[in-house]
């Protein structure tokens, strides 16, 4: 188990951004989309033997010739006044074959073989980015929810456009959490003395089980990570490339009962709202509109499924 090297670039004022699939895949499409926005080459892996089962073995001539895991790579990108490395992980380990998320020993494992790499190069902030579930509506821009692991950061982060810090997110407390890597490895890192930001991008509650990716999440965080580190993104490509999946969300939403529908619809009248205080919603009305939404998500038609 560990780090496998291919070359050695030389790198100065280093960032690391990291990718992980989530919900929505709105982390793993933000990421990877600006690592090939800027061309950024391959340095490097980690060995996946020890964190995750093959995914298929290839034979050839009736011999097994090899086995497929997911990947772990990273890439590196230099500009003139800071360079970029990027993580990109293809799965998040656990120690249950049931979790969606990272968790146990492994988990820690993976966090602080990333965290290696960033010390290696001096990397003075590491970035993840995730989805942040939230009841708004699909028709609307999702904004990004900003955790950072220390405080002198808050500043800072309130700065970036579109962004809430997610300790102002109103009904929550001052609190919350984020599951799998992107708050492990946030937390690590500050263990280690590294500073951290997670940006999450807002998906509707209603999609979040959905095998929907969540380009409109995605983008928001693009466009945060766009500003901050100073590097140009064509949009337009990004929607080109996205557009079909928009379709199909709203297909989906077609297929919705009109009762539900109605009471989703709300969303857009009162925009971004408290999340305990669903306007002119009850508690309990809000409890019976998951409901229903939740049980239309288990017995819809899978046949009307289209692929993204």
């Amino acid at each position: 188990m560990g780090i496998k090297f291919h070359e050695e670039p030389r790198l100065k004022n280093t960032v690391m951004i990291v990718g992980w699939p989530g919900i929505g895949n709105i982390g793993l499409i933000a990421i990877d989309t600006l690592r090939q926005m800027t061309g950024a080459e391959e340095f490097g892996e980690i060995d996946s033997w020890d964190f995750f089962y093959p995914r298929k073995v290839i034979i050839k001539s009736g011999i097994l010739e090899d086995m497929k895991f997911p990947t772990n790579k990273f890439y590196y990108k230099t500009f003139e006044n800071n360079d970029l490395i990027f993580f990109i992980g293809e799965e998040q380990p656990g120690s249950k074959s049931t979790s969606s998320y990272a968790e146990g020993e492994e988990a820690y494992q993976m966090a602080n073989l990333v965290l290696d790499v960033a010390e290696r190069f001096e990397c003075r902030r590491v970035y993840t980015s995730g989805a942040a579930v939230a009841l708004i509506h699909h028709t609307m821009k999702s904004r990004v929810w900003a955790t950072p692991n220390t405080e002198k950061l808050i500043e800072e982060i309130k700065g970036y456009q579109n962004t809430i810090l997610m300790s102002e997110i109103e009904g929550g407390g001052g609190g919350g959490f984020i599951t799998g890597l992107n708050g492990l490895l946030l937390g690590v890192a500050r263990k280690r003395g590294f500073e951290g930001i997670c940006l999450m991008g807002e998906i509707p509650v209603y999609l979040q089980g959905l095998p929907f990716h969540y380009p409109k999440a995605s983008k928001s965080v693009l466009e945060v990570l766009g500003k901050v580190l100073k590097i140009g993104i064509d949009f337009n490509q990004f929607d080109e490339l996205y557009k079909n999946v928009e379709k199909n969300i709203e297909d989906f939403y077609r297929q919705i009962p009109s009762n539900v529908r109605d009471q989703l619809d709300k969303l857009k009248e009162f925009g971004y709202f408290k999340q305990t205080e669903l306007r002119p919603m009850t508690e309990n009305s809000r409890k019976k509109l998951w409901e229903e939404i939740s049980e239309f998500l288990k017995t819809g038609e899978k046949g009307d499924e289209k692929a993204l």
